[in-house]
């Protein structure tokens, strides 16, 4: 059973590591042996010391795993520049845990069946939802820096460098404290999937925030 936990964990794992998220190959493969083995010493470990007195429930280690591992997947969820990150990579931590705990209770079938979903959903659904995605009249890409900086010429290269162009860009400043920043306003028409072009803009650490808006309703 830890053979096939440290397989089916390997699958997930590949999948998160391939995309560069925070908890990739290894934490997966951890995550899924290690809740394997709590659940075998659970159900395995303690049959030496049963009695007409002794009464051990073999759920209660299941539990505390179950339980812990929300505190694990908790720590790859985090806030960078208004939006929340993480969200998706916890959920995969927490089934490879449930994978780990199905080959523990010797049900390899459903942890198979689970592995197999869970690349459905993630593989394949990804390009799904972003097709349900209704179309909008036009989006709004809003980024904020530190005025004198400059950061607006690397913005409109990312943004050039992806084939986009925006039909208005406007700018913003104002004082923050101290500092003067200023918020730069593009706006594009149907079609331009801004959420890839945010996520490379979120590599440039001068940028304060960036913010998607569809017919300027807020979304990230």
């Amino acid at each position: 059973m830890l053979g096939l936990s440290f397989v089916l964990s390997t699958i997930i794992g590949i999948e998160r590591q391939v995309h560069q998220k925070s908890a990739g190959l290894r934490t997966h493969v951890l995550v899924a042996l290690g809740s394997t083995t709590f659940t075998l010493v659970s159900g395995l470990g303690f049959r030496g010391i049963l009695g007409d007195t002794i009464i051990l429930d073999p759920s209660r280690i299941a539990a505390g795993v179950v339980s812990g591992i929300g505190f694990l997947g908790a720590g790859v969820i985090f806030m960078r520049r208004d939006a929340v990150r993480g969200l998706t990579t916890a959920a995969t931590v927490w089934v490879a845990a449930a994978v780990g705990m199905a080959c523990g209770a010797g049900m390899p079938s459903v942890a198979i069946g689970v592995t197999v979903l869970h690349l459905v959903a993630l593989l394949i659904f990804t390009p799904v939802v972003r097709k349900l995605d209704p179309p909008k009249k036009h989006r709004v890409l809003e980024v904020t820096f530190e005025t004198g900086a400059n950061t607006l010429n690397e913005v409109l290269d990312t943004v050039a460098e992806m084939n986009l162009n925006p039909s208005n860009v406007s700018t913003t400043t104002k004082l923050a404290g101290n500092k003067r920043v200023t918020a730069a306003r593009m706006v594009f028409g149907e079609g331009p999937d801004l959420w890839k072009l945010a996520e490379k803009l979120g590599d440039q650490e001068s940028l304060n925030s960036i913010t998607v808006m569809d017919d300027g309703q807020r979304l990230t």
